[in-house]
């Protein structure tokens, strides 16, 4: 095979792995692609290490994804086989008679592979995440002051590492629910500005590197433990108010190597209170409800940094972040004014126009 078919062939492979990991919708497959060099290939090489980077992957052995999922994937791969090749490949016949007779579980799992941020390819437009549909707006909590927002995008670096401090090969693995509402929330489940905010992230490490960050409405875990897998941020906080949302994210924390402080709001005993000198994050998850938090409970994670993913969904919640944000503005006049980074998808521009709108409104703090 000639160097530029082989590498084609590996970069379709590789969107297969990536995509299947992460359990992406499978129109987002390059099939065509595929279609293309099986008839190109007399010999069935490309579809058993797309089997192997798939199904049989190290990842998905450990960590199953969705059994419904790992079928219509299976039988997508056999029919398109079969359109271009007459004699059947056995091991793929086999791998759907063996996810024919599992059971599908409530939990199953997806896989991030966190690659280096110069790679050819992006790695949100790998998983197949659109950029307009997603908004992103960076606000400056300035006690005092109209909080400022400027809009920001994947492609926006600030103060980036060098190279070498960039991440290479580790992945995120997450254990989720495999019903889109469950447990009355849609937390237990990732949604797209997540990814769109963990890459923004991965591209621009100096913006947590060493610093207190704290995350409203974590949900499954994704952003964060890509910021804390690759951008060395001194303490990570994680919060959500959904007792289900939290227990499965305490577990997503430990799957992915991680340690977990103590829960605590108690200023005396916050993991950002004393300073921290070991390599690895000071890691908590905090049960946070954004309609009854005090300001000194938000006072005491001192954060250097705020972000959220994916929150604003309905006026309601929107009207309860920003009360959240301009608490923590107004109560942390004694440090330098903490960033905001808001990912979210645009699902209804009048939703987005009363966030930046209330946003912009903040020079008295909401107490």
């Amino acid at each position: 095979m000639a160097p530029e078919e082989t590498a084609e062939a590996e970069s379709v492979l590789q969107s297969f792995e990536r995509r299947f990991l992460a359990a992406r919708t499978l129109r987002s497959f390059p099939w065509q692609s595929l279609e293309e060099k099986l008839r190109d290939s007399s010999g069935p090489e490309l579809l058993l290490n797309i089997l192997q980077k798939t199904v049989k992957h190290p990842l998905c052995v450990k960590h199953p994804p969705s059994v419904k999922y790992v079928r219509c994937f299976l039988s997508e791969l056999i029919r398109k086989h079969e359109a271009v090749h007459m004699e059947p490949l056995d091991e793929l016949y086999e791998a759907l008679a063996e996810v024919l007779m599992a059971e599908e579980p409530t939990q199953c799992h997806r896989s991030y592979l966190l690659s280096c941020h110069f790679e050819k390819v992006r790695w949100m437009q790998s998983h197949n995440v659109c950029p307009s549909e997603i908004g992103f707006l960076c606000a400056a909590l300035t006690p005092s002051r109209p909080i400022q927002i400027s809009s920001l995008s994947p492609g926006s670096r600030i103060n980036s590492l060098p190279v070498s401090a960039q991440p290479s090969g580790d992945s995120v693995t997450l254990s989720e629910s495999t019903a889109i509402v469950s447990h009355g929330t849609t937390g237990l489940v990732t949604w797209d500005a997540a990814l769109y905010l963990a890459e923004w992230a991965i591209e621009n490490p100096a913006t947590f590197a060493h610093r207190t960050v704290l995350e409203l409405g974590s949900g499954a875990g994704l952003t964060g433990l890509a910021i804390c897998k690759t951008c060395c941020p001194s303490t990570y906080v994680f919060s959500d108010c959904h007792s289900c949302v939290l227990e499965q994210l305490r577990g997503n924390i430990l799957l992915n190597g991680l340690s977990l402080e103590p829960d605590t709001t108690d200023p005396e005993r916050h993991p950002g209170h004393n300073a921290h000198d070991t390599e690895s994050p000071r890691v908590t998850v905090a049960q946070l409800d954004w309609d009854v938090v005090t300001a000194p409970e938000l006072a005491a994670f001192r954060p250097d940094v705020i972000i959220a993913a994916d929150v604003l969904y309905c006026p309601e919640t929107v009207m309860s972040l920003v009360r959240v944000l301009q608490r923590l503005s107004a109560c942390l006049k004694d440090q330098q004014a903490p960033e905001a980074y808001i990912a979210f998808t645009v699902r209804s521009p009048e939703t987005c126009w009363l966030f930046t709108n209330e946003l912009a409104l903040g020079g008295s703090p909401l107490l």
